[in-house]
């Protein structure tokens, strides 16, 4: 995980532009370079994590060009041979092949050849002109903006790195690049497209997601770093630890990490598990109620967000990641994020038809930038760790979303039965585990973080207060106390920018059956039961 900051305009002083770059320094600690060309001012904290020398140090600078990126390639051996008889690499390091594919390709063939999480800015001396792009999902974060006298553009990782250089600041969105030549962005892939779908039927699809899962899992192992894994023991991280100790050595133990309250927490003892069966070297971690407060404007700092269920899925993430810098060695961590939203979540049980789900499913790949990614990504790099994320891999997420939508609908009386039984032969996990009910993050490191977020909420604001409310945030206006205290943080610190996010994550209410939901915790659903156990 790395942060960068590139400004195409000279209104700055050198002062101003390292005081910038340095409100992402957590993402990139080891190392920090600023490099100006012809009027382009590049900035560059790294986290080093492929080719640990200093050769791996960006920005990159050759064939005429300058770059920085914050990313992994997974597919840079294949990339480095396709180019080694036309350019001859200096470093072990993935995005090497950036600069190359770029010279010999253009930026949009380019763009589509990756196979990676990234975000990267280039500018290519001879026409003088800036490129930059970001990966389908969104795993990597990246904003742009306008300077504030000359209206030139300026890229960043965070939104924050912008807030004194720019007026204007928006998230670059995933699956786009912006063309400098004809001074316009490009979608170039969007994050739901299914060019074609599946006819495979259950059995063939199973098989075909525990291979792609496998390959996704076995690509993010290459690492000159240490790797650990966030476990809860659900089905999610379960499924990435234990295909991750099938592929490394038998001699290897994989390192597993988990987080819950010091009341009744749910994940603990399935993560425990989990552990256990698979011989990790696991280390738990306890949270308080002081904790969780004394971390919260923190965490909506590091999140650049408003949103209810993010800021309470991220509160335990990031005291986790927080404590895992602090007592371990490692730089990379492995998570279990982006499945819920392909194979779906608590409330997709819900969902009226194949046609619906589909649609769902499709919109919360879409907006995963603005969420479950989001709260990854600055969860880990604000810690100084990078993440990495299997289930958004580009060929799995691809093929699950062409799969038939009605086999991933809850026929079964179980969520989620499609990837269940691609990995119910093997032994891939205990059997309790494999059929463990979802449980939210939020909820299941214990249901009174939530309870105590309220709570708190409720001891700071009147009744009169969150009816002000509708006057003072007319964009996305807070509905609950808790709504309002997440979005007065956030205004102190980004005053004006709530558009940054386009709304609260809840459940899809135009159904029927989820109409009066009026909170994103699965614990108000009427399917949660086990869930909570």
């Amino acid at each position: 995980m790395c942060g960068f900051l590139a400004v195409d305009s000279k209104e700055f002083s050198l002062k101003t532009f390292d005081e910038a770059l340095a409100k992402n320094e957590d993402r990139g600690p080891d190392m920090t370079r600023v490099f100006d060309e012809k009027g382009i001012t590049f900035g560059f904290n790294r986290l080093a994590i492929m080719d640990l020398s200093d050769s791996g140090m960006q920005p990159f600078e050759c064939l005429d060009c300058t770059l920085v990126c914050n990313g992994e390639i997974y597919n840079y051996p294949e990339l480095k041979q396709n180019l080694e008889t036309d350019y001859q690499f200096t470093s072990g390091s993935d995005c090497e092949v950036l600069i190359p594919l770029y010279r010999k390709y253009g930026i949009d063939t380019m763009v589509k050849m990756l196979d990676g999480e990234f975000a990267f800015v280039l500018y290519d001396h001879k026409s003088g002109k800036i490129y930059a792009a970001r990966d389908i999902i969104g795993i990597r974060p990246m904003f742009y903006g306008f300077t504030k006298k000359e209206g030139k553009l300026a890229f960043a990782s965070t939104g924050k790195t912008l807030l004194d250089l720019c007026a204007e600041i928006h998230p670059f969105l995933p699956g786009h690049y912006y063309d400098g030549a004809k001074g316009k962005f490009v979608e170039y892939h969007a994050p739901d497209l299914v060019s074609k779908m599946a006819t495979d039927d259950f059995d063939q699809s199973t098989r075909t997601i525990r291979d792609l899962l496998i390959k996704a899992v076995d690509k993010r192992l290459a690492s000159d770093a240490p790797v650990g894994y966030l476990l809860s023991g659900g089905l999610d991280s379960s499924l990435v630890c234990s295909i991750a100790d099938r592929l490394l050595p038998e001699d290897a133990k994989i390192r597993t990490f988990a987080i819950g309250m010091d009341k009744n927490p749910i994940d603990l003892k399935y993560a425990r598990e989990v552990a256990d069966y698979l011989g990790s070297d696991h280390t738990e971690f306890i949270m308080t109620r002081d904790d969780v407060l004394k971390s919260l404007r923190e965490v909506i700092y590091t999140l650049e967000t408003w949103d209810i269920t993010t800021i309470r899925a991220s509160i335990g993430m990031y005291i986790l990641c927080k404590r895992i810098h602090e007592t371990t060695d490692l730089k990379v961590i492995m998570t279990g994020e982006c499945s819920d939203e392909l194979f779906g979540y608590k409330y997709t049980d819900f969902a009226p038809s194949a046609e619906e789900f589909q649609k769902e499913a499709a919109k919360r790949l879409r907006e995963l930038y603005m969420y479950d990614v989001l709260r990854a990504d600055r969860c880990i790099s604000a810690n100084s760790l990078e993440g990495r994320v299997p289930f958004a891999d580009r060929d799995f997420a691809e093929y699950v979303m062409s799969i038939d939508p009605d086999l991933k609908m809850n026929h079964y009386h179980k969520g989620k039965y499609l990837l269940r039984k691609a990995f119910a032969e093997g032994e891939w996990l205990p059997e309790d585990i494999l059929m463990r009910e979802k449980a939210a993050f939020s909820d299941a490191v214990g249901h009174s973080m939530v309870d105590d977020l309220k709570e708190y909420a409720e001891s700071k604001y009147t009744d009169e207060d969150l009816e002000r409310a509708k006057d003072k945030y007319r964009y996305c206006t807070p509905f609950t106390k808790e709504s309002l205290l997440y979005r007065d943080i956030f205004e102190e610190y980004f005053p004006g920018k709530a558009d940054w996010i386009k709304d609260f994550w809840m459940p899809n209410r135009s159904w029927d059956s989820l109409k009066d939901v009026n909170d994103p915790s699965a614990r108000v659903l009427s399917n949660y039961g086990a869930s909570g156990k």
